[in-house]
């Protein structure tokens, strides 16, 4: 739960910080955050949510 809420939040401030740069437009920004939240109902959301454990699993043995 932690990590998914730590997750949640780095990619909020990195979509917040593209937004503001320029990199990324409000009508993009929508797309992304309704293609993420329509993902998590489906059945990929067990998938993605096991390569994001695997991830912050492997990040102290680099």
């Amino acid at each position: 739960m932690a990590v998914t809420v730590s997750l949640a939040l780095l990619f909020g401030l990195l979509l917040i910080v593209l937004i503001r740069s320029g990199s990324l437009k409000a009508g993009g920004a929508f797309v992304a955050v309704m293609f993420g939240f329509y993902l998590a109902s489906t059945g990929a959301s067990h998938t993605v949510n096991a390569l994001m454990s695997a991830l912050v699993a492997a990040l102290p043995n680099l």
